[in-house]
């Protein structure tokens, strides 16, 4: 199946990524296509047509044992909540080892009518933008494609968030995107900012009853990881005002651990402190 993905699939690909797809986004808008469809396809992983995955797979797969493996693999159910629920429709649960290569398989359906009306997009499993040079060719595309993505692969178009913008207004796998002297540049979106100082509220809560020494170790564990992830973004600012806000947290930890007053002198002034200041 690997072979017959599209060049502007990206997700869950042998030797692609999320920054092989954002820096495509890239060329596509220094290419002057600075409008775009960005597509959600409602409840994905919950709602695929398993009868049309099995005829996609039954082109490729030509021994049926093979085939029935895989509709059975799909039915069996899953355990949510202590409860077993059938999974008559949709693959299985979001995150599930298997789902990811069916939604590949699914949607390359979707990429090849793309690529046949002349499109330039960019997909990362059911994260699809398409781009355009102006807002009615975009919003000529969103009308053409969904009777497509409804009609032939039984999918539903997230309506309220299925929306035509310019680049500028949209969020892609966390990023934002803003020009600067004509070329893409990336920056990290607010919600994707949020999101990480939530985590780092979490992490640092008195309440989790964690050693200093493993809340530095999870907490190292989760800025190395997101720095790398956002490392393609413009955030020299970002980082600064978030280390200084961080500092202060850690700070707040040390000194509520030390509780009574003659315990903050003397740890105050074991950190070099001069005595009249501690």
């Amino acid at each position: 199946m690997e072979e017959q993905f599209s060049e502007n699939s990206y997700g869950f690909r042998p030797c692609r990524g999320a920054h092989d797809a954002l820096k495509q986004c890239q060329t596509n808008v220094n290419d002057g296509y600075v409008y775009v469809v960005d597509m959600d396809l409602e409840k994905f992983f919950d709602t695929v047509c398993q009868s049309k995955l099995v005829e996609v797979l039954s082109r490729t797969i030509k021994d049926g044992r093979v085939v029935s493996f895989i509709h059975k693999y799909l039915n069996v159910g899953v355990i949510s909540r202590g409860i077993f629920e059938k999974t008559e429709v949709g693959m299985m649960p979001q995150g599930g080892p298997l789902s990811l290569l069916p939604s590949n398989i699914m949607l390359n359906e979707l990429d090849k009518e793309l690529t046949s009306r002349g499109h330039r997009f960019v997909r990362y499993a059911d994260d699809c933008m398409i781009f355009c040079k102006s807002r009615k060719s975009a919003e000529r595309t969103l009308k053409n494609i969904t009777p497509f993505i409804e009609g032939k692969l039984f999918l539903r178009v997230n309506r309220d968030k299925t929306c035509v913008s310019h680049i500028s207004k949209v969020k892609y796998l966390g990023y934002s995107f803003y020009r600067y002297k004509g070329k893409c540049r990336f920056r990290v979106h607010p919600k994707s900012i949020a999101k990480m100082k939530n985590k780092i509220r979490e992490l640092t809560k008195r309440s989790n009853g964690w050693e200093n020494e493993y809340c530095a170790l999870k907490l190292t564990q989760f800025i190395r990881g997101w720095v790398n992830y956002f490392g393609m973004a413009d955030m020299k600012v970002l980082l600064s005002k978030t280390d200084e806000w961080l500092r202060h947290k850690i700070r707040a930890i040390y000194w509520k651990q030390w509780k009574k007053v003659k315990t903050k002198f003397k740890e105050l002034k074991k950190l070099g402190v001069e005595e009249e200041k501690a």
